[in-house]
């Protein structure tokens, strides 16, 4: 074998890997969930796979010829490629959430063509050996060949092809490479044998664009759609993987539908009283309900949102009449960089409403968030925090102690059922450093349908003891959390 072909091989394939698995933690998302057990799962399957793959592939090179090992391997690695999206939404529905679905889920998608593609190398470095002399050589240089490739295809994939093009181009495009190399590297006599896999290779790319899934829009970081409602036909739900995100009404921007919306409101219109106009910054903007609403109740406000995803946006504008609220501008990125940006005591509230998966991202649930937030609030402003956990809570009462330790008054919000025994669901932080009014509040959240769901600082206090204070050295958010919601 030709060292360029061998460099090409080992590259390629390597290549190869790290974007299925950089495209594995998206793709399995709506089913098991974006958390730090998914991506974990999707880790430690590919390193099984490489392992497996080194191991196999060196076997059966020294046992066949190693050539033609290599040249099947990569028409298999290939076909692998072209199944993971189309076995991820078959069984995806089938295994559920859950850490071990997410192991089973990412291991019956990716094993195959990751444990393939990693059988390349050894069989191409047995290929180019001819004895000890340059032996080492060889070895370390076909081995940086495809590190080099696995770079390539982590930062492509990363930072330039999923912003081009949809996962499904992206897979395609993999696959054909592998396929049309092992073609090249097949020797003579077995290119006719290699090439026999055109047929399944034709299969599995219209099952890669014919097996439905669950998304609108594959953006940078979501599958993404938008449901109906059944019992209100103007009613739409931004649903982000495997979560209703966000509800908006068609026509009528100042409705709101979820309990955390509406406490939102009821502490907004509390603290400031109704129709003066604020300068709000949103943490996470998905639909756009909040810009929405403010812009419909308080005219003058201003939003100025920080979204993740582009895409998101985009979606929303298209279906979800997110495009010209007036007063809102959207920065997209990080939020917490965003917000580093905005001025010094430039707004009268901040929402938090940002979710990788169920849970806060981790970074945006420290005190180094909270001393940005109070940075950016003026005097006497608000900080409002939705928090998604269940029974028994203790992310909820780390992200309250957390808030507690830069605000002089803290409430909660949240329905009696959902601080209940098993109970959980969306709990609303509140804080200012100004004393709150627990009285009025609780009577704007029991006026919106929830009676009795205000706890005053004092018993949020009491919530919160003991909790651990969230830092940017250790927020372990998506182990706090108890999961099993649907938002």
């Amino acid at each position: 074998m030709r060292l360029a072909i061998a460099r090409t091989a080992v590259v390629v394939s390597g290549a190869a890997i790290l974007v299925v698995e950089t495209l594995a933690t998206r793709l399995v998302a709506p089913y098991v969930g974006l958390t730090l057990e998914s991506t974990t799962a999707v880790i430690g399957v590919a390193l099984a796979g490489i392992a497996a793959g080194a191991a196999l592939g060196g076997r059966w090179a020294d046992r066949h010829d190693p050539v033609a090992v290599a040249a099947l391997m990569l028409v298999v690695g290939g076909l692998g490629t072209l199944a993971v999206r189309p076995l991820v939404r078959l069984l995806g529905p089938v295994l559920g959430a859950g850490p071990s679905a997410a192991v089973l889920l990412v291991a019956a998608s990716t094993l195959v063509s990751v444990t393939a593609l990693s059988a390349v190398t050894p069989a191409v470095t047995r290929a180019r050996l001819t004895g000890l002399d340059r032996s080492g050589e060889v070895i370390g240089g076909l081995s940086a060949a495809g590190t080099i490739g696995s770079l390539a295809g982590t930062f492509l994939t990363g930072f330039v092809l999923v912003a081009l093009f949809p996962v499904s181009v992206i897979l395609l495009l993999t696959a054909a490479a592998c396929l049309l190399l092992g073609v090249l590297v097949a020797p003579w006599r077995r290119r006719r044998d290699v090439a026999r896999g055109g047929t399944a290779a034709v299969l599995l790319a219209v099952a890669l664009v014919a097996v439905p899934g669950r998304c609108d829009a594959d953006t940078t970081y979501y599958c993404a759609s938008v449901q109906p409602d059944p019992g209100d036909p103007a009613g739409r739900y931004l649903v982000l993987d495997d979560l209703r995100h966000s509800y908006v009404r068609l026509g009528d921007p100042a409705h709101l539908e979820f309990a955390y919306t509406k406490r939102f409101a009821a502490a907004v219109d509390t603290a400031f009283g109704p129709a003066r106009a604020l300068d709000v910054v949103h943490v996470g903007g998905g639909a756009l309900t909040m810009p929405r609403w403010l812009a419909a109740t308080r005219p003058g406000s201003t939003s100025a949102v920080l979204e993740l995803d582009r895409g998101v946006v985009d979606l929303g504008v298209r279906e979800l009449e997110a495009g010209g609220i007036p007063g809102t501008t959207v920065r997209t990125g990080d939020a917490r960089a965003g917000l580093a940006e905005r001025p010094d005591d430039s707004a009268d509230v901040v929402i938090g409403d940002a979710f990788g998966a169920r849970s806060v991202p981790w970074h945006l649930s420290t005190v180094e968030f909270v001393d940005e937030v109070r940075r950016v609030l003026r005097p006497g402003g608000l900080y409002l925090l939705n928090v998604i956990d269940r029974d028994p809570l203790e992310l909820v009462r780390a992200a309250t102690a957390t808030v507690g330790t830069r605000f002089g008054s803290t409430g909660l919000v949240a329905r009696p059922s959902e601080f209940a025994p098993g109970g959980g669901g969306n709990v609303v932080v509140v804080a200012s450093d100004r004393p709150l009014d627990p009285a009025a509040l609780d009577g704007a959240v029991t006026r919106a349908g929830e009676p009795g769901a205000v706890l005053d600082p004092g018993r949020t206090s009491a919530f919160a003891a003991g909790a651990p204070v969230l830092t940017d050295d250790r927020a372990p958010v998506d182990q706090l959390i108890t999961t099993g919601l649907e938002g």
